[in-house]
C-alpha cells in the first residue's frame, strides 16, 4: 500500500545526505524516490509537497515510520525559534528540508563506532557489506555481531573499529549497556552509559544520543562544528535553540560545509 506523511519541512536528498544515516539510495540520479533501511525493516519513499509518500509499505510498518521521520515534530515552530539567530537564521533558508531523523538505536551506535576517521561513501560500504553477510540485509543484532571476531570485521574494512564494535555488541547483548533504559535516562547520565563503551567518545556519544534516541539537546561537535562555534559562537551557544541544540546543529553543519560563499 501506498501511504503519505505529511511533513510541512522535509527534503529527502538533503536528510538522507547530511552524514546522519548511512541505508538510503536514490532509485536514479536526480530521482526523488529512494529506498532505504532502518533496522531490519525495509521501504520505498518519495519526495511529495509537504510530505512524503511511503510505497509499497506494510501497513503495520506505518507507525515505525513515522515515528522515524519524527512526523510529531513541529519544524515550523523550530525554525521560527532558530531564524532568531542570524547564523542560524542563513543555514535554515539554505536547506529548510533538513529533518533529524530517529533511527534504531543499536544501528546508530554501531554506525557511528565506523563513522570515526572515515567518509560517508566508505562508512556506507562498510555497513551495507555487514548487513548482507551478518543480517541477511537487515541490520546485525547485537547478538549476531558479538558472536563475530575482529578478524570478520576487519576484512569488511573496519579496520581498528573492529574491536569498538565487538566491544559494544558485547555489552549491549549481555546487558552491561541496556538501550531501552538510555533512552528513558536524562541526556547527562545515558552520555555516561555510551562513554563505557571502548572507542565511543563526546562525539559519537552525541551522535548517537541525537539520533538514536533523540536526546535533542545533544550537540556532536566535529571539526567544522568547533569552526563554526570559534567563529560565530565563541562566547556560548544562542538561547534559541535550548533543548533542540541537535537539531540546530544539523543545519549549521550542513550550511557550513556546503554553503560556498
Amino acid at each position: 500500500m501506498e501511504y503519505f506523511i505529511k511533513l510541512e519541512y522535509i527534503d529527502l536528498n538533503t536528510t538522507f545526505n547530511c552524514g546522519q544515516c548511512f541505508r538510503w539510495e536514490q532509485i536514479q540520479q536526480d530521482s526523488d524516490t529512494f529506498t532505504g533501511y532502518a533496522g531490519n525493516k525495509s521501504v520505498t519513499v518519495r519526495q511529495g509537497e509537504n510530505g512524503i509518500t511511503l510505497l509499497d509499505v506494510n501497513e503495520v510498518d506505518i507507525p515505525f515510520w513515522e515515528r522515524y521521520f519524527c512526523a510529531d515534530e513541529d519544524y515550523s515552530s523550530l525554525i521560527e525559534r532558530f531564524c532568531a539567530d542570524s547564523t542560524l537564521k542563513l543555514a535554515c533558508e539554505f536547506a529548510p528540508g533538513i529533518r533529524v531523523l530517529r533511527q534504531e538505536p543499536f544501528e546508530t551506535l554501531i554506525s557511528f563506532i565506523i563513522s570515526q576517521n572515515n567518509h560517508i561513501k566508505r562508512i556506507t560500504g562498510i555497513i551495507k557489506d555487514m548487513c548482507r553477510q551478518f543480517g541477511g540485509n537487515g541490520f546485525p543484532t547485537p547478538a549476531d555481531i558479538a558472536a563475530l571476531s575482529e578478524g570478520d570485521l576487519t576484512q569488511l574494512g573496519a579496520g581498528y573499529r573492529a574491536r569498538y564494535i565487538l566491544d559494544a555488541a558485547k555489552k549491549v547483548n549481555f546487558g552491561e549497556i541496556k538501550l531501552d533504559e538510555i533512552e528513558k535516562m536524562p541526556y547527562t547520565v545515558a552520555k555516561g552509559e555510551l562513554l563505557k563503551i571502548i572507542g565511543v567518545g563526546e562525539k559519537v556519544a552525541d551522535c548517537v544520543l541525537l539520533f538514536g534516541f533523540h536526546k535533542t539537546e545533544a550537540f556532536p561537535r566535529d571539526v567544522w562544528i568547533k569552526r563554526l562555534i570559534a567563529e560565530y559562537y565563541p562566547d556560548k551557544l544562542p538561547d534559541c535553540i535550548k533543548g533542540y541544540e541537535g537539531i540546530a546543529q544539523q543545519f549549521l553543519f550542513h550550511y557550513v560545509r556546503n554553503n560556498n560563499k
